[in-house]
């Protein structure tokens, strides 16, 4: 499968596992100080090409992703699920852990970000759904996120990527009657 967009990755063992998995190049960021020189070249890649970013389900990964979505608020994102990302001793986490179909769903997933997006799903929405209090907010957000291919997120970036990605109002509500008829099993 040839992808027309560069993808974004964190380091070398990220690009070797995206390249096993698709026909694609890569930009490495080499780690969550991303310099203004890689800055530079992930823009360039952008307006040639396009860019999808594919960074770790981790907090440096999360970081790296918000730093190139402040810089570039209308890039594409694939997101990986964090238990596809285990190293197999459980100690790390990172794409280059992730299975070929693994990868390949995450990058078939991608989601683009609206410059200007408008408000479909409420901050009442999410509070109602008992997404952002309650005890079990942590554990709906996640598999939300998991369902939606939008990766793990807190309460206030769950509103913004739904936002940013244009969730409909369907989308939305089939992923959470999905997660609530999940926890009732």
């Amino acid at each position: 499968m040839k992808i027309k967009e560069i993808i974004i990755v964190e380091g070398k063992n990220d690009t070797l596992a995206v390249k096993r998995a698709v026909d694609a190049d890569t930009l490495e960021t080499n780690g969550s100080e991303i310099s203004e020189e890689t800055l530079q070249r992930i823009e360039l890649a952008w307006k040639r090409r396009g860019v999808i970013v594919f960074t770790d389900p981790d907090y440096p990964g999360t970081r790296i992703r918000q730093i190139i979505s402040e810089r570039l608020p209308s890039c594409k994102h694939a997101f990986l699920n964090k238990k596809h990302a285990i190293s197999s001793n459980g100690k790390k986490v990172g794409i280059e852990h992730a299975s070929i179909t693994d990868i390949q769903e995450a990058i078939l997933s991608v989601r683009e970000e609206i410059e200007e997006p408008k408000v479909i799903i409420e901050w009442q929405d999410l509070i109602t759904a008992g997404l952002v209090v309650g005890e079990r907010a942590k554990a709906r957000r996640k598999a939300l996120g998991d369902r939606l291919q939008m990766g793990y997120m807190n309460g206030k970036q769950l509103y913004k990527r739904l936002q940013m990605f244009q969730i409909s109002r369907d989308e939305f509500n089939r992923a959470l009657e999905d997660v609530l008829q999940e926890e009732e099993e």
